[in-house]
């Protein structure tokens, strides 16, 4: 007997949606009386002097804005096995590890089943309104996602990446199956030990199943842009295992051998099609559509530090829409994609209000602008007072706080937001960067937004030579008197001293940060210095995380190498082939 398949309602989806948003203040009180109920048997709440109390003031009143290094006693003890609830009411049975790229160690948050339920609230709102646009149906997924090996903790937790925790939930496949999104991959292929095995399956299963793509994605858009360089090298390797019907022997572990063995078949017509269509492109521009005819769309985390990739991205997706996918974290999820049809550029979130409760730290500036507009001066030495999710204002920026079902309370996200309006009555929000990833050696504080400008804009320079930075990292060098800004560029071929010397300049006069640009121009910070790695060092770098837990679906390029991060910045020295010093100043 057939098994009966179960399609999302995206209607209703929408519905409830429109709901829920409608009256975003009392669901966000709500939401935190829920919270507090189910949890305030914690040891946490218990020794904050809630006593019972769930409305926001009390909760504000007692409970002091934290980061995870001020949680991380609190979450060891649980890792360790802790008997009594410690953030929870009910016991926690699996943490998430943090990816680490940002401060170069992985964190441990808590996981249960709330956090889950919470993902795929979160996966059925933006795929109902992304299918209003894009629809798909009776179609399979080519998901690059990697599954990371789960570990145990000292208390007998289980531990893995955050995706590693969704993917190993039944719920997630079928959530899947639901949303017509199933991956075209087996099981065997997403678990595997080695990465590089995985990918190589996957673009063999989507090649496989080419004519039943209907969308690309994976969890960032690196993954998706590494699995196409990727394709770029092994193509004619695919081919021959499709022909011959016969797996490569670089695949070496049996389960996914297996596994793999049951979809290939020799189909000679199928290889000679792939490789005409591969020795007909131009610089692989398109190769996406031409792989798979029937794609719909391809979708990703495209914003903040992916932003970088989508250049690439685009010259191997041709016409084929690119959507960004929703925003959340290690520790929490807090908005859907509902307006699709917007570059990832231009993405925004909608909050939704149910799944924790959220507060926002006015930046400074936001702050120091109010108290001029209320003629107020003797605030503005006081710290920003975190305002609610109805409260902020259009156009301003925010750092996130947020509470939510897995014993994060007023925890400081370190994202900064912009808001761009409302949908209903609550809020829709446009990623920026992350607040604690920037280069400061005086009064300077360039961001990861500064540094992405200043590549974007020397870039330029080479994309005129047909070549292109493959991926980029930056750290300050203090070891000079003054310190100085060292960018690490990996490039596609080969460029002229001359071009590069130019770039060099280019990069630090594009740097606009005020305290950056006066510093240089009295000597306080040093001319900065461009260094140019050999092909694959970032391959290396990808290869130090997935060596330490990490998992690809979860990979984010540090582009702020600090100090304590030592190993990483080893091997970016370790394999400068060329470096230029800055005269722009």
């Amino acid at each position: 007997m057939l098994e009966k398949k179960e399609i999302l309602d995206v209607e209703k989806v929408i519905r409830d949606f429109e709901v829920l948003t409608k009256d975003a203040e009392n669901v966000q009180r709500e939401t935190l009386k829920m919270i507090l109920e189910e949890n305030g048997c914690a040891e946490y709440l218990q020794n904050l002097g809630l006593n019972g109390r769930t409305d926001p003031e009390s909760f504000k009143a007692c409970v002091p804005l934290v980061t995870h290094k001020d949680l991380e006693p609190c979450i060891q003890r649980v890792a360790d096995g802790a008997f009594s609830p410690i953030l929870t009411g009910k016991p926690i049975t699996t943490i998430s590890i943090s990816s680490g790229t940002t401060q170069g160690k992985p964190k441990f948050v808590p996981f249960n089943d709330e956090m889950m339920e919470t993902t795929l609230q979160i996966f059925r709102t933006s795929f109902a309104f992304r299918n209003k646009e894009f629809p798909i149906e009776n179609g399979r997924a080519l998901q690059f996602i990697y599954s990371s090996k789960q570990i145990k903790t000292k208390g007998g937790l289980f531990a893995g990446t955050a995706t590693s925790n969704v993917f190993r939930n039944s719920q997630f496949r079928k959530a899947m199956k639901a949303m017509q999104s199933e991956c075209c991959s087996p099981d065997e292929v997403i678990f595997g030990p080695d990465f590089h095995q995985s990918l190589y399956c996957h673009l063999l299963c989507g090649l496989i199943f080419h004519e039943e793509i209907q969308l690309v994605s994976s969890s960032f858009a690196y993954s998706i842009v590494l699995a196409f360089r990727t394709f770029e090298q092994v193509w004619e390797e695919l081919c021959d295992d499709i022909r011959e019907g016969v797996l490569t022997s670089r695949i070496t572990f049996p389960p996914v051998r297996s596994a793999m063995a049951k979809l290939l078949k020799p189909n000679p017509e199928l290889a000679d099609m792939i490789e005409k269509k591969c020795s007909g492109l131009n610089n692989w521009y398109g190769l996406i559509p031409e792989l798979f005819p029937n794609v719909k769309y391809i979708y990703g985390i495209m914003t903040g530090c992916m932003e970088p990739y989508l250049k690439k991205l685009r010259h191997y997706a041709a016409d084929v829409p690119l959507i960004s996918a929703d925003y959340g974290s290690s520790e929490g999820w807090i908005g859907a994609n509902i307006n699709p049809s917007l570059p990832p550029e231009s993405a925004t979130y909608a909050v939704l209000p149910n799944i924790g409760y959220f507060e926002f730290i006015p930046l400074k500036e936001n702050v120091e602008e109010h108290m001029q507009e209320n003629g107020n001066v003797s605030f503005l030495s006081m710290e920003p007072k975190p305002v609610d999710l109805t409260e902020v204002r259009v156009g301003e920026e925010y750092e996130v706080i947020i509470t939510n079902f897995g014993g994060l309370y007023r925890y400081k996200l370190g994202d900064v937001v912009k808001v761009m309006g409302f949908h209903n009555s609550t809020t829709e929000l446009k990623f920026v960067c992350r607040r604690n990833v920037m280069l400061a050696i005086n009064i300077d504080k360039s961001t990861e937004q500064d540094l992405q400008f200043a590549v974007e804009e020397a870039a330029k320079l080479i994309s005129k030579k047909k070549l292109e930075v493959i991926d980029f990292s930056s750290n300050v060098d203090v070891s000079t008197d003054p310190g100085h800004y060292v960018i690490f560029w990996e490039i596609s071929g080969q460029v002229s001293d001359e071009v590069l010397t130019e770039c060099c300049n280019c990069l630090d006069r594009s740097f606009v940060d005020g305290g950056y640009v006066s510093s240089r121009k009295v000597d306080a910070i040093g001319p900065l210095e461009l260094c140019v790695v050999r092909r694959g060092t970032f391959q290396k770098v990808l290869d130090h995380y997935l060596g330490l837990g990490a998992a690809l679906s979860q990979f984010k390029t540090p582009r702020c190498v600090r100090p304590t991060n030592n190993k990483v910045l080893q091997i970016l020295c370790d394999n400068v082939a060329k470096n230029y010093f800055s005269t722009a100043f």
